[in-house]
């Protein structure tokens, strides 16, 4: 019988310069994996807790305490069944004893139950996708290509935090990421002949200083007739607004770059323009986590329309999903496992909104790193759909990258672009 028999980890940086959490598994059978945790720029409140030192190493975000939780986590798995996953991350759970991971650190957690389930894949010559999904592990997710910058993501005028677009009208994956690294260039060069700059957000974008939060939109739609594809048709825009960044709750939303401050109704509206004018089939996070009455209206005017998506109002968090099924909130969620702690929480959370026909979103974060293990989970959970920046940055393109290697692999693999909003 195979075990675990040792686990350890190590500090090491993200794609931000941050330290995070590499958690490295070895099983008795000499089978040794690793896996890194990614971290968010823009957090919900309600996320699980990401530990940090908050002393003098890295200006307070160094990760020894976390990595020194590990070993308390090894304590506890050393000599167990690793094939079990769920019973593994229980374990992980019971050992830090709390809701949101304040014990041991999601970051601590995440880490062991990654590298877990990637050395039992590896220990049985089984695909990451496949070992997590089984047979029916067959859907290359549709990619939200994040291709202009703004809010926390980036130093410039623009409010909304990601413009992205969406490849629909292709048969497979590999075309669909050609077609928009066709787009993304010929962006560059727009921006560029108009004088603006072409510097990197944190997740790979451009990060132009634009005269308002529409502008990106319209260079996007002309980035996209100069690349040959139709806009709405071939390729159409999703919006990450990440409003809970500009949200007082007295004042309502601010837009800085606009020099106006809106109410949830009013915001609402200029949603409603927008998609009224160009081809937005997606908004993710376009209320406040804490606008529940916002979000209500939201869903009613825009939910039959667009989809609508939770991060940090749901936070991959299966009992906030729940409240917001039953109050008809949203109508999709982001999938990010570093916001619930472990494997198996975050499959929970995927298969209730599966259950309840809401949409899922598989999602890397701002700090990302060379690991792809999201590219593998959103296959294994026939996510449809994925975020994981632009088509520029190394730890970005790993994820790309790996998807075109999967579907390679899958027979009857399905790219469900043509479909995803029928």
């Amino acid at each position: 019988m195979v075990f675990i028999d040792d686990i350890f980890a190590d500090e090491v940086l993200d794609s931000r310069g941050n330290p995070t959490v590499r958690a490295t598994v070895i099983l008795s059978d000499k089978t040794e994996a690793s896996a890194i945790v990614p971290s968010g720029a823009s957090t919900g409140k309600k996320e699980a807790l990401e530990l940090r030192d908050k002393d003098e190493r890295y200006m307070g975000k160094g990760v020894l305490k976390a990595c020194e939780n590990v070993a308390k986590i090894a304590d506890v798995l050393i000599g167990t069944d690793p094939f079990n996953q769920a019973e593994i991350d229980a374990l992980i759970k019971d050992l830090d004893g709390t809701d949101n991971y304040s014990n041991l650190g999601a970051n601590a957690a995440l880490s062991v139950s990654m590298a877990v389930a990637r050395a039992s894949s590896k220990s049985l010559d089984i695909p990451l996708y496949k070992y997590l999904g089984g047979s029916n592990a067959l859907t290359l997710p549709t990619p939200m290509f994040n291709i202009i910058n703004g809010g926390s993501h980036a130093n410039n005028s623009v409010d909304f935090q990601e413009y992205m677009i969406m490849p629909l009208n292709f048969d497979d994956f590999e075309n669909a990421l050609r077609a928009c690294a066709e787009i993304y260039h010929n962006l560059k060069n727009i921006l560029h002949t108009r004088g603006h700059s072409t510097s990197l957000g944190d997740e790979g974008g451009f990060a132009p200083n634009l005269k308002s939060n529409e502008e990106p939109i319209e260079i996007i739609i002309e980035a996209i007739k100069k690349s040959g594809y139709e806009p709405g048709v071939d390729i159409t825009i999703a919006l990450d607004v990440a409003s809970s960044e500009f949200y007082d709750e007295k004042k309502g939303y601010r837009l800085a770059g606009e020099n106006r401050t809106l109410s949830s109704f009013e915001l609402v509206q200029y949603y409603e323009k927008l998609c009224s004018k160009y081809p937005i089939v997606s908004i993710e996070d376009g209320l406040s986590e804490d606008d529940w009455d916002g979000w209500k209206i939201l869903t009613e005017r825009l939910g039959g329309k667009v989809q609508l998506v939770g991060d940090d109002l749901f936070v991959t968090n299966k009992n906030i999903l729940k409240q917001g099924i039953e109050q008809k909130i949203a109508n999709a969620i982001l999938i990010k496992p570093n916001q619930i702690g472990t494997v198996s929480e975050t499959m929970q959370t995927v298969r209730l909104a599966q259950r309840n026909n809401y949409k899922c979103v598989m999602s890397h974060r701002s700090g990302e790193s060379e690991d792809a293990f999201i590219a593998d989970f959103a296959v294994a959970l026939n996510t449809g759909q994925i975020k994981t920046g632009a088509m520029a940055r190394g730890e970005r393109t790993a994820k790309y990258n790996r998807l075109l290697e999967i579907e390679r692999r899958i027979i009857f693999g399905e790219y469900l672009g043509k479909h995803l909003f029928k």
